[in-house]
């Protein structure tokens, strides 16, 4: 590792109306280094990525680059100094080629038009040095996320830039996407770019990290060598507290068949999918990314009205057209995009937490806003939501929060089955366990909870059974005695 340092930030402070979201907080980055963020949601590593990108301003502090102070105002600031950040929810133009989207607003001109053909050659160049197998003159939105993600990485790359900062970048991408992207990291590291890395997932630090800095209700808490560290400490050090438990689950799934669905197909990704659901019980579906899990969830949601197959609830048989009869036969589902598919982002706690209970509140021309704000403040308190009020616009919360938010909003809904796909995604440590918690409490109310997951330790160790799906298809059923990750790939790769 070189001693070179490319960044350092000191004593930076951002405050917000009613919230402190920094207090003092220091971050140094060496060349070639890739050096990661830890924090619960709320610890304020996105704040600290956003005052280093010029998307907002230190209150207080300082920021060197090369030794050298200097001021980020703006974006242009930003890049203009060598920093890049790939967010976790990618910025591109999905209807424009790759390399219009690589030199967006800043194409190469000739004779007072875009030279398109030296656009595409500079743009493949880009993409063959860093051995990314995708045409520069490929739509973005035929891409998959992956693909999506390595096109950011060479649009950063062309800006020359020496400060990387990359946000939960394997939280939608499959096993061996993760393994070139960390290629692609070390080259990238190799050249004496600098990258601050951001997740959730421990066991990343160890294979791409070299030091990490946690953060904790927005201050600095320390910076460790992740090779003279443990998984222990770190996590003490991002909850102020030991995790005695972290997978919670207790055995009290029965044998009464609360649903089955047969033989579903949703005549694109969804070819043939059979499974049971027991009361009390947490069924997993495990599959590589494409397998068609989410797929066929949204056919038992209602979100496929034309879909074939049968569905039978407490033996009785149903046809789910839409979500609103789902959620009248007690269906409710917490889907994987978040931000696409469930947030009004714009909207408050409170009306995200309530608004598929209206019927609760809202009777006629009769609005009862205490009764309201009631049902708002039990799911925030069930879920241990970070928030400094109620009419706090969600968008404004960490990802964690707003995810704890739409499980709450589903649980109004008093459902019996429970769809959760990727319920713990972009999710840290402490509240994932409190998440485990409570998904464990609801089985002992007797709600089945169905849960999809790509990370396998997960489904394995909150699961009663475990259905694998691949290409459409589910492929076999594990109970907690067959089951191993080994065994899963085995199924998952038929």
């Amino acid at each position: 590792m070189s001693a070179t340092v490319l960044l350092r930030m000191n004593n930076v402070h951002k405050k917000f109306p009613g919230v402190y979201a920094l207090r003092d907080v220091q971050l140094e980055l060496l060349e070639g280094e890739v050096h990661a963020i830890l924090g619960e949601n709320g610890a304020g590593k996105s704040t600290l990525i956003k005052v280093l990108g010029g998307i907002y301003t230190a209150d207080q502090g300082e920021i060197e680059i090369g030794g050298n102070p200097v001021e980020i105002h703006s974006v242009h600031d930003a890049q203009r100094h060598g920093i890049a950040i790939i967010h976790q929810e990618l910025v591109l133009v999905p209807h424009m080629t790759v390399a219009e989207n690589i030199y967006l607003g800043r194409e190469p001109m000739r004779f007072g038009f875009v030279d398109h053909e030296r656009m595409i050659r500079d743009a493949q160049t880009l993409l063959d040095t860093y051995e990314m197998h995708i045409d520069a003159d490929s739509l973005v939105g035929k891409l998959t996320i992956a693909q999506q993600q390595m096109v950011e990485i060479v649009k950063a790359i062309s800006y020359r830039s020496r400060i990387l900062v990359m946000d939960e970048p394997t939280s939608s991408i499959s096993d061996k996407e993760v393994g070139f992207l960390f290629n692609t990291i070390r080259n990238l590291a190799q050249t004496g770019v600098g990258i601050i890395y951001i997740s959730h997932k421990m066991r990343e630090l160890d294979e791409i990290c070299d030091r990490v800095t946690v953060l904790r209700d927005g201050m600095y808490i320390g910076t460790e060598v992740v090779k003279n560290t443990t998984k222990d400490r770190l996590i003490s050090m991002m909850v102020g507290r030991e995790l005695t438990q972290y997978y919670i689950r207790d055995d009290v799934a029965t044998q009464e068949e609360v649903l089955r669905c047969e033989h579903l197909c949703d005549g694109k990704m969804v070819k043939d999918v059979s499974f049971t659901v027991r009361r009390g019980e947490i069924l997993g579906f495990a599959g590589l990314v494409g397998a068609g899990r989410s797929e066929a969830m949204k056919c038992l949601f209602g979100l496929a009205p034309h879909y074939t197959g049968d569905i039978y609830l407490e033996k009785r048989k149903i046809r789910v057209d839409n979500p609103v009869k789902a959620t009248q036969y007690g269906i409710a589902l917490v889907p994987e995009n978040r931000k696409e598919e469930g947030l009004y982002k714009v909207q408050s706690v409170s009306y995200n937490a309530t608004i598929e209970v209206l019927r609760a509140f809202i009777r006629g021309l009769i609005y009862r806003p205490a009764k309201e704000e009631s049902i708002a403040q039990h799911y925030v308190d069930i879920m241990h939501t970070k928030t400094p009020s109620l009419e706090q616009t969600i968008g404004n919360l960490s990802g964690g929060n707003q995810q704890k938010v739409m499980i709450g909003r589903w649980l109004a809904t008093m459902p019996k089955i429970l769809i959760l796909d990727e319920p713990t995604r972009g999710v840290d440590v402490g509240a994932k366990s409190e998440i485990y918690a409570i998904i464990n409490d609801l089985t002992k109310q007797g709600v089945s909870i169905i849960m999809i997951s790509s990370e396998l330790p997960e489904v394995i160790n909150m699961s009663d059974r475990i259905y694998v799906m691949a290409e459409g298809r589910t492929k076999g059923c594990l109970t907690r005695e067959e089951v191993s990750q080994e065994r899963i790939m085995q199924l998952a790769a038929e």
